[in-house]
C-alpha cells in the first residue's frame, strides 16, 4: 500500500491509517528467513503519522498469523507474530548525505507517497524468529528411525552414540571408577 502523505506535506497534523498486507501462503525463496512459514491470513496493519512542524513520526503496529515448524520434531507450530515499529519518516531529498546503517531509521517519502508494503516485508523478515518449538520441552526426532521421542521412546535397540562424544564418555566412565576406588 503506498500511503498518501501530500496533505501532510502541506501542513495536516495527523494521517491514520488500518489496512491488511495479503502475505504469500508459502515462501518460496529459500534464503529467505521466512521460507517454510505459511501465513494463513494477511497482516494487519495498524498506525499513524503525525506531523509537528514538519518533523514526522511513524508510529505502528502489525500482527500476522503463522504456521511453521518445529526446529525438533517437524510438527506444525500456530501463533501469531506481534510488532510495533517507530520511525523518522522524511522525504527522500532531505536525506542526502545520511549512511547507509542510518536509512533503516527513516521511512523515506518519494513523489509525496509512501510505500508502505516494501519496509513492512522487511522488518518482518528481520525480526521475525529463526526457529520455533512445539513445546518447550519437546524431544525431538530419533536420529536413528525418525520417530516422534515425543510420542513415546523409539523401538531402536542400539542407541548410536555421537563419536564426537566418544572422548567425554570415557573420560566420564573414568571418572566413575577414580570414584568407586576412592569409596573403598
Amino acid at each position: 500500500m503506498k500511503l498518501d502523505l501530500r496533505p501532510l506535506l502541506a501542513g495536516e497534523r495527523l494521517l491514520e491509517f488500518d489496512y491488511e498486507l495479503p502475505l504469500d501462503s508459502h515462501t518460496e525463496d529459500t534464503t529467505s528467513f521466512l521460507w517454510g512459514t505459511r501465513f494463513p491470513s494477511p497482516m494487519k496493519v495498524t498506525g499513524n503519522i503525525t506531523n509537528t512542524a514538519g518533523y514526522m513520526r511513524m508510529c505502528l503496529s502489525l500482527s500476522v498469523d503463522y504456521v511453521a515448524q518445529c526446529a525438533r520434531c517437524l510438527s506444525a507450530v500456530e501463533g501469531q507474530f506481534s510488532l510495533s515499529l517507530e520511525k523518522t519518516v522524511a522525504p527522500k531529498d532531505l536525506l542526502g548525505d545520511i549512511t547507509e546503517d542510518k536509512l533503516d531509521d527513516f521511512a523515506i517519502i518519494e513523489d509525496g507517497f509512501l510505500d508502505m508494503d516494501e519496509q513492512l516485508l522487511l522488518q518482518l523478515e528481520m525480526e521475525f524468529p529463526l526457529r520455533f518449538l512445539c513445546k518447550e520441552d519437546c524431544k525431538g526426532l530419533c536420529q536413528r528411525c525418525g520417530k516422534d521421542l515425543n510420542e513415546g521412546p523409539c523401538s531402536c535397540t542400539e542407541k548410536e552414540i555421537d563419536p564426537r562424544m566418544e572422548p567425554l564418555r570415557k573420560l566420564l566412565l573414568k571418572m566413575q571408577e577414580e570414584e568407586k576406588e576412592d569409596q573403598k
